[in-house]
């Protein structure tokens, strides 16, 4: 009798035995402030411990969050600029005076400069050295080019590259795009995942769409 293989754990550090450049995200990550979704990975050129450094300026005082989700590819050398990195821009001066205190702490403002938590989706690859600024949110199945600044928000299944990064492409018709979205084949369970991945790597949507909907009907008449 065999087992059947549903893809590594993901909880494994290092899913590929023999390759310590790369690892699954969510076990090393232990920051309240960070949320990193099954089977994403990063892949540095050095160490993957050091995604944590290129998570810049994130202070519990201000408490943004980095929201990443499932079955993202994160290439070497990616940095998140986080909230802690902005400066007050509507004074004459964006020299941070107040926390240096001493007679200088009266120009504290009330609050801090705060764009919101960074939030990458499901299904997205960010490419060598991409910088993704606070307070953007990356739609699913996006691509982020290298060395790309990402300054606003990307669209799911959108091409980006440049400083400022803006869209280059659509990766498929609009059409398609929201059927991928309302499929979230990143949320099946694994047995189903897996026995769909032939098509889920493909580019065949009709079929992708047949097998689901064949496996609805399949559970609904076991269930009756």
């Amino acid at each position: 009798m065999t087992t059947a293989n549903y893809g590594p754990s993901p909880l494994t550090c290092f899913p590929l035995p023999h390759h310590q450049r790369l690892c699954f995200l969510k076990p090393f990550i232990q920051h309240p402030q960070i949320e990193v979704g099954d089977y994403t990975y990063y892949d540095d050129v050095e160490n993957p411990k050091h995604f944590i450094k290129n998570v810049l300026y994130l202070f519990d005082f201000i408490g943004d969050r980095l929201i990443i989700g499932k079955f993202c590819a994160i290439a070497s050398g990616v940095q998140f600029i986080m909230n802690g990195g902005n400066h007050q821009t509507d004074g004459f001066s964006t020299y941070p005076f107040a926390i240096f205190g001493q007679g200088w702490e009266h120009t504290m403002p009330s609050q801090w400069p705060y764009k919101g938590d960074t939030v990458i989706g499901n299904d997205v690859w960010i490419g060598y050295r991409a910088t993704i600024l606070s307070g953007v949110t990356i739609g699913d199945g996006a691509i982020i080019g290298a060395h790309a600044v990402v300054t606003q928000d990307v669209p799911p299944y959108s091409v980006v590259g440049g400083n400022p990064a803006s869209v280059l492409k659509k990766r498929f018709d609009e059409t398609t795009i929201a059927q991928l979205l309302r499929l979230r084949w990143w949320d099946w369970d694994i047995e189903t995942l897996t026995r769909h991945l032939p098509l889920i790597c493909g580019h065949d949507l009709e079929a992708l769409l047949h097998a689901v909907n064949a496996d609805v009907a399949t559970t609904s008449a076991k269930s009756d």
